[in-house]
């Protein structure tokens, strides 16, 4: 089984003791490449670094996005998009996000969220680049700001929403990325459905790792740090949802994650 791991926060704090061991058993696990999450312009500088320290002509090991999360629109001034337009030309870095709104928390006040995601949504498409997403109970306003740009590569990052929200994004030619919380038996449940009518060629796959480990791992901890190396579990979880073999599953998500971040497997190193 290979897979990639498209959303890891694996410059989170939780990693600083052991970060080269958790990419080490990642990829004994056959998950490889993985892409690190950039949340904050900061936070996109030093995944971006992580990433080409890892990373040789012949073997590929890490990714990252550039972006701001919603949380953190309050925090975005004048040069925020100059940054992570410098940083976009990094080869490592794959995709303008993650970026969007999150009416759930309201950690930045609404206005600055749509203005801020607006403006990154504005980058990706002056640099034909991928959009890597946040939403959280804010479908319209999100929806009516991706309508208006032609952007042909956009994943749902850890889509948790219902079969409306899940229609609207595939509509907008959406990719849509499922993380450990489908297999939640107290909040991810409506996924087991839904799941079932994304096309192979649109399904993702991320742990979204330090956070939401899968709590139907046997005698896994329910709780406590993920790590890129359970993304394994999740296909096969899924895999039985769907009614498909592991290895296929994994080979669809696999060259579906090629096709949105890379073109090719030359480039992400396969």
């Amino acid at each position: 089984m290979r897979l990639i791991d498209i959303g890891v926060n694996l410059t989170h704090s939780s990693f600083d003791k052991d970060r080269e061991r958790v990419l080490q058993d990642a990829e004994a696990a056959g998950v490889s490449p993985v892409v690190i999450t950039g949340t904050t312009v900061e936070e996109s500088k030093n995944a971006q670094r992580y990433a080409a320290s890892h990373n040789t002509a012949a073997v590929r090991r890490c990714f990252s996005t550039a972006g701001v999360h919603p949380h953190d629109a309050k925090m975005c001034g004048e040069h925020t998009i100059a940054e992570l337009s410098a940083l976009a030309q990094c080869p490592e870095v794959v995709a303008i996000g993650e970026c969007g709104l999150d009416y759930n928390r309201d950690f930045s006040p609404r206005a600055e969220q749509r203005l801020w995601f607006e403006r990154q949504v504005e980058l990706a498409a002056a640099l034909n680049m991928p959009l890597f997403l946040h939403e959280r109970d804010a479908c319209d306003d999100f929806y009516a700001i991706l309508k208006k740009y032609p952007i042909a590569k956009k994943v749902v990052h850890c889509f948790t929403g219902g079969e409306k929200e899940l229609d609207a994004y595939l509509s907008l030619g959406c990719y849509i990325g499922i993380t450990g919380w489908i297999c939640d038996e107290r909040r991810g449940t409506n996924l087991l459905s839904l799941v079932k009518k994304i096309p192979s060629d649109r399904l993702l796959l991320e742990t979204d790792a330090p956070y939401l480990l899968p709590r139907n791992m046997g005698d896994k901890k329910r709780s406590g740090r993920n790590e890129p190396k359970h993304l394994t579990h999740i296909a096969r979880y899924i895999a039985d949802i769907v009614g498909k073999d592991p290895e296929v599953l994994a080979e669809e998500t696999f060259n579906a994650s090629v096709a949105f971040f890379f073109n090719s497997f030359n480039r992400c190193g396969a």
